[in-house]
């Protein structure tokens, strides 16, 4: 897996692509759901860049199949997350992600873990609750 300067636009824009297509499919809803968000202007990552980020993990995570399935570890899956270390920026990536999780209507399990996963990872090293106002 590639790795990127930590809070760069495209480490951001790396876990979007993941929560993507974690669910093993790319949903419309989802990018539409992401645009809407405007997520991809905060983070400074223009569409096309998203675009080729989103092959270049395809590409990686397929370097990882295990019979024939893409299965990424809780530890690759930290490491991704471990690219982000800003609380704000962490907190705008988590309320996207849910945004796109949500947006064709059905949680999968790959989302689920994904979120989890991110949740637990950021909340315990830059705890949020300090930030909620």
């Amino acid at each position: 897996m590639r790795t990127y300067e930590v809070n760069s636009p495209q480490a951001a824009g790396r876990i979007l692509a993941l929560m993507m297509i974690v669910d093993g499919n790319l949903a419309s809803a989802e990018l539409q759901a992401m645009h809407s968000s405007k997520i991809l202007e905060h983070i400074e990552l223009e569409p096309g860049a998203f675009q080729l980020l989103l092959q270049n993990l395809c590409d990686d995570m397929l370097t990882s199949t295990v019979h024939g399935a893409v299965q990424l570890s809780n530890g690759v899956i930290d490491s991704l997350l471990d690219e982000i270390s800003d609380p704000d920026l962490r907190r705008k990536l988590l309320q996207a992600m849910w945004k796109i999780a949500d947006a064709d209507d059905w949680l999968a399990d790959g989302e689920a873990v994904l979120l989890a996963r991110a949740s637990a990872v950021w909340s315990a090293e830059t705890n949020f609750r300090q930030h909620a106002a």
